[in-house]
């Protein structure tokens, strides 16, 4: 039988919940193969809910074992319970206790949702819908509940038995050689947010003492071995919570703060109260086997979990559209917080990297939806760069529509108004508005409207009346179930550059409401007046990545070049030279006959020169700078009838082109990067990593080669990770001599790290050539190799999908049939990680006619499979929309 998709969710038909369930009392006792769950609640029926009204109560693949209302057996005629559904009859009027008993099976769910047994450990991931895989419950996040846990298990099997919020009491089980104990959670919460973990594991443990003088022990578990790989998550975590006091004014508000790392995860974390749950990769840190990618991941992915303490926690949301409230606001946080431990600069472009790469593609495809969905068939696939990245930037525009000092009374009153409530986009706004008197009818449209906006930006200037005139207009394309979209209010930064590269000063703009140096544009066409503008300027346009949209202006190179050597807002210089790359790369691809060579602009050689040997600048920002645009991103400026071929040789010749003309710069500076100091992860080291490595990249991609002994010779002395794996990237991808040496040296160095041989697969994957979709399917078949591991395959097969444009579009569908079949496979395991393989689709209709039709014919042969699971389902009926 062919599985249909699940009745769509919609946001105009939610109901509060019919019953309030107050308390939660929870006996697990573990056992690999047979845990019984033993679920004591205290229900009332909700006001206005007729005495007739069953309750009804979620499930998912569970057994029910017994059932009983206050203290008495119930009937079989009394209630109705299938694996997914438990209905209940005639119920007392006023407050009763259920006491439902269910038998699970952790070793076999392999899912990874709800409670699973992994490597000897037990562990629970219940967000978004997983606490019904554990008992019968109201599992949406609008029923607060206050949970007490009792865990027991084999003190052989399982010495630490972890739960959410502060111990209450341990001890053995008398005449057995079990062991017991008991967690209780003061603070309200949805299901979606218990969590327990119980095993054999080491303990990291360091102490917080909060503003307001609470003592807290914090404890980092991981498996024995690991424990000297802590550090900088500890550091991370400490750091965090002084920063969310400092900056928020938010303390923790539990005795404990409790993490976990596990290898085999679906997400990266998971922020239960009191005990995060994570992925081990951003807990794990050594110079050795970490990058500095991997050192700055684990710092914000430590921030973010600990900052939903109080923004997804202490308040949580109404319902699952409401999921851009705790994931979107919190990752503005966690960016805040990474800007202030870093480079604000350059955390801010490699956010808008992340999100122009991964979120604009998105909202151009079939798999578009607003920041909040109206409607959704499964949640989980809505775990989207829409809701978190974008939804980021939605809150950093309205600080930015507000000033620092509105938004900051904003929020406080978001704290202290919705502190152990689930609420809605709606009541945040409204705390902002009301902090500031602003109007924000308007801006809401940002969390409805899907699409990315494009701003088209003209300039006139009047010398004779020292005036320079902007138009501008905006535009947000259709998208599915979203044909027409009424203006956004835009808040744009602007500046006038004058001939030396100073800010020119204007008295006064009309045509557009101002603050400071943002106008507010609110109407589809809007022509905005700067007067007494002494000279004719160069605009910069969207300084600091203002807004979300995509920007078209009159600029040409010259201008740009210009901006890129001179403006005052880092971003935008970065913005203004990665716009000239892109045109001559757009221009090269769209040219033919393919074998002619790319002719590179001397102004824009010039240009990457002076910024590559400007030591004023930061190495992290001309590092950034001196990174082509990847070929996906390329494809996602194209838009459509794209070739990723063509795309792929325009790319390769751009960086041998530059590599030959800048060769004797590129080698001074190279050498002047060399660093004899130990390793550190902090900013400045790993800037100067940053822009050596990028420099060795184009040393190794050089035209004729000449530089393979460069290349080797730092991948045989590195004494890091960072530098390790960046010479082993570019011995592969170019093909250099010795590269298979390489890679069988990595593999003996790190084959007792996980961690670091998803790294070895992962460089495998990403490298360019029709033989490397051949080597994919050898190494599913490496030892090392585990279909059940998400980390294992999102590092393989995950990594060809969505980091290898040029194989995985490949012209005969071999690249769309490898994908689809490991899926379809995966999905029998491992729905949540197959329909996530399946994002790589997204882009499919802006291929060129061959490939595009090879692609809908791979997911329509998807279409027909029978058994699909609703998370697979959704996606590939979403992408043939």
């Amino acid at each position: 039988m062919r599985t249909e998709i699940s009745a769509p969710v919609r946001l105009e038909e939610y109901r509060s919940p019919s019953f309030e369930i107050d308390t939660v009392h929870l006996d697990i006792r573990l056992a690999p193969r047979a845990t019984r769950v033993s679920a004591r609640l205290s229900v009332r029926r909700a006001a206005n809910t007729p005495a007739s009204e069953p309750l009804v109560l979620d499930g998912d693949e569970l057994t029910l074992v017994s059932l009983a209302l206050d203290g008495q057996v119930l009937a079989t005629d009394r209630y109705r319970a299938t694996p997914s559904r438990l209905e209940i009859d005639a119920l007392p009027d006023g407050p009763f206790q259920l006491d439902i008993e269910t038998r699970l099976d952790p070793d076999a769910n392999t899912k990874l949702m709800g409670l699973y047994r992994s490597n000897g450990t037990y562990c629970t991931q219940c967000e978004a819908e997983g606490f019904r895989r554990i008992t019968y419950f109201l599992d949406r996040p609008d029923c607060l509940s206050v949970y007490t846990t009792r865990i027991e298990a084999r003190a052989s099997e399982a010495p630490l038995l972890l739960g959410n919020g502060n111990p209450v009491e341990h001890g053995a089980v008398p005449g057995t050689d079990r062991h017991y104990a008991i967690w209780h959670d003061p603070h309200p919460k949805p299901s979606y947010l218990f969590a327990l973990v119980a095993g054999d594991l080491a303990c990291v443990s360091d102490r917080f003492t909060t503003a307001e003088g609470k003592d807290v022990a914090l404890n980092i578990y991981v498996e024995h071995g690991n424990e000297a790989h802590c550090a900088w998550a500890m550091d991370s975590l400490k750091r965090s919570m002084r920063w969310d006091e400092e900056v928020f004014g938010r303390c923790y508000d539990l005795d404990v703060f409790n993490i976990v790392a596990v290898s085999d995860f679906n997400m990266g974390a998971m922020e239960n109260k009191g005990l995060n749950i994570f992925n081990d990769k951003y807990v794990l840190a050594d110079p050795d086997t970490a990058t500095d990618q991997d050192y700055a991941g684990i710092e914000a992915v430590i921030a973010h979990e600990y900052f939903h303490n109080w923004t997804g926690n202490r308040i949580t949301c109404r319902d699952w559209f409401q999921l851009c409230l705790k994931e979107g606001l919190t990752v503005f946080r966690d960016q805040e917080f990474s800007a202030d431990m870093r480079s604000r600069s350059v955390k801010r472009i490699s956010d808008v990297r992340l999100l122009k790469s991964h979120q604009f593609p998105e909202d151009a495809g079939p798999l578009a939806h607003p920041v909040r969905p109206r409607l959704y068939h499964e949640i989980n696939n809505f775990y989207t760069a829409t809701v978190y990245e974008k939804g980021a930037e939605v809150v950093r525009m309205l600080k930015t529509v507000l000033g620092a000092e509105d938004f900051r009374r904003g929020m406080d009153l978001f704290f202290d108004r919705h502190d152990g409530e689930a609420t809605t986009v709606e009541a945040f706004l409204a705390c902002f508005a009301e902090a500031s008197g602003r109007d924000l009818d308007q801006f809401a449209l940002w969390y409805e409207q899907a699409g990315t906006p494009t701003l088209r930006i003209d300039s006139d200037y009047d010398a004779s009346e020292k005036r320079l005139t902007l138009t501008i207009r905006q535009q947000t394309p259709p998208t599915p179930k979203q044909a027409d979209k009424p203006a956004l209010h835009v808040p744009l930064r602007i500046g006038l550059v004058d001939a030396t590269g100073a800010d020119l000063p204007y008295t006064s703009v009309t045509g557009a409401e101002t603050t400071g140096d943002v106008v507010h544009i609110t109407a589809p066409v809007q022509k905005v007046v700067f007067h007494d503008v002494a000279e004719q300027p160069v605009a910069s346009l969207l300084r600091g990545f203002s807004a979300p949209v995509t920007l078209k202006s009159d600029l040409d190179d010259t201008d740009l070049l210009f901006l890129a050597a001179n403006d005052a807002d880092a971003f935008n210089r970065w913005e203004a030279l990665q716009t000239v790359i892109f045109k001559a790369l757009i221009e090269q691809t769209s040219a033919g006959p393919r074998q002619q060579r790319l002719a590179i602009d001397p102004r824009l050689i010039a240009a990457i020169e002076a910024t590559m040997a400007d030591d004023a600048l930061e190495p992290a920002f001309r590092a950034l700078c001196l990174q082509l645009p990847g070929e996906a991103d390329i494809a996602r400026e194209i838009g459509s009838n794209v070739d990723p071929e063509a795309i792929h040789l325009a790319r390769a010749q751009m960086r041998a082109g530059l590599a030959s003309a800048l060769g004797p710069v590129v080698k001074r500076v190279y050498g002047d990067m060399k660093d004899t100091a130990p390793y550190s992860p902090d900013a400045a080291s790993a800037g100067r990593r940053a822009l050596k490595n990028v420099l060795l990249d184009y040393l190794g991609h050089a035209q004729g080669g000449g530089n393979d002994a460069t290349v080797r010779h730092h991948f045989d002395v590195a004494d890091n990770m960072t530098d390790r794996l960046a010479a082993l990237t570019v011995l592969v991808h170019a093909r250099l001599p010795g590269y298979k040496e390489a890679l069988d040296a990595f593999a003996q160095r790190h084959a007792g790290t996980p961690l670091a041989m998803d790294k070895w697969f992962m460089v495998q994957a990403t490298a360019p050539g029709d033989e490397t979709l051949a080597s994919v399917q050898a190494l599913t078949r490496h030892p090392g190799f585990s279909p059940a591991n998400p980390n294992r395959v999102r590092a393989l097969i995950g990594a060809f999908a969505s980091g290898n444009q040029s194989q995985f579009n490949r012209a005969d569908g071999a690249g769309f049939d490898f994908i689809a079949d490991f899926a379809l496979e995966l999905d029998t395991r491992n729905p949540q990680a197959a329909a996530r393989l399946l994002s790589a689709f997204r882009s499919w209709r802006a291929l060129e006619p061959v490939r595009r039709a090879r692609a809908k014919t791979t997911l329509e042969g998807m279409a027909q499979a029978a058994d699909l699971s609703p998370d697979v389902r959704d996606i590939v009926d979403r992408c043939l929309q």
